[in-house]
């Protein structure tokens, strides 16, 4: 479980989802079968809004994003000494993790494709989270795309930064994806889901201790690496969890970008619907339109 969960590790734990009325369980599941899992009814929602739920529903699953954990998010490509640039990589092995396709992927390709360089250059491997570190340290791998805590203990074994992929490509991380059957059938329930993670959200934002604590506790980090993914956590959040138009069209453009659905001009509300994030974001006193 990584840094992006943190809200839906603190609603549970610190009690935002009980004081909804919900009993919330969180279940592990790979990208790649968390659509069908949810069109299916295995799970009620997604936490999260990626490429890969935005794919799901420009292929035509009657689903949508309906809240934001964060705006952007945080990877940067990291590689042994011996690489002191993007070019020194070419033709070597870069780690992402997930999918191709799925979001450490496809925001990688992004910021090379940004800089005018072509992601072709480079030998893309989808590998587990788990093994990414493993697979970075024992040569296996080049460079790998990381975020936080796991960037942090790497470079303090050496490995350096090549590339701050944040801070070219601005894609939401984290986030809610909901049926658009239950946005009609049972809005209350989503609202309040929707309540509770933007609250825990807020908890996060207001004490540094105690979600350091959380994230050692829950995603299993040392002080001083869960200190560190804070402060960049903290710098990508969304302030109300309104979905933005600005963040669904970046992902839509970096999933066409890769020749998918490359045909369609979706509109905002064919892959979003942000109402009743408005509701929940007015309702707890934020200033929204």
């Amino acid at each position: 479980m990584s840094v992006t969960a943190l809200p839906l590790v603190a609603a549970r734990e610190w009690g935002f989802f009980r004081g909804q009325g919900l009993e919330a369980e969180i279940i592990m599941i790979a990208p790649s079968v968390s659509a069908p899992a949810l069109i299916g009814g295995e799970i009620d929602y997604v936490a999260g809004v990626g490429p890969g739920s935005v794919s799901a529903t420009l292929g035509g699953l009657p689903m949508r994003a309906v809240w934001f954990s964060s705006n952007r998010i945080s990877y940067w490509l990291m590689t042994s000494p011996q690489y002191k640039s993007l070019q020194d990589l070419k033709g070597k092995k870069i780690g992402v993790t997930g999918s191709l396709g799925a979001t450490n992927h496809v925001a990688l390709v992004s910021a090379l494709e940004k800089l005018g360089i072509n992601p072709k250059d480079y030998i893309m491997l989808a590998l587990p989270a788990s093994e990414m570190q493993r697979s970075l340290e024992s040569g296996f791998l080049d460079a790998a795309s990381m975020n936080p805590p796991v960037v942090f203990a790497v470079q303090r074994k050496g490995f350096h930064r090549v590339l701050d992929v944040s801070s070219l490509v601005e894609m939401p991380g984290g986030g809610l994806t909901a049926l658009t059957k239950d946005l009609k059938g049972k809005p209350e329930e989503v609202k309040r889901v929707i309540r509770a993670l933007q609250m825990a959200k807020e908890a996060i934002r207001k004490s540094k201790d105690r979600s350091v604590d959380l994230m050692m506790r829950s995603l299993k980090m040392e002080r001083e690496s869960a200190a560190l993914t804070y402060d960049v956590f903290l710098t990508s959040l969304s302030v109300d969890g309104v979905p933005s138009r600005a963040g669904m069209e970046i992902l839509i453009r970096s999933i066409q970008a890769q020749g998918r659905f490359a045909d369609k001009k979706p509109a905002f509300s064919d892959v979003a619907d942000d109402r009743l994030a408005i509701e929940v974001a007015r309702e707890l006193g934020y200033k929204v339109p």
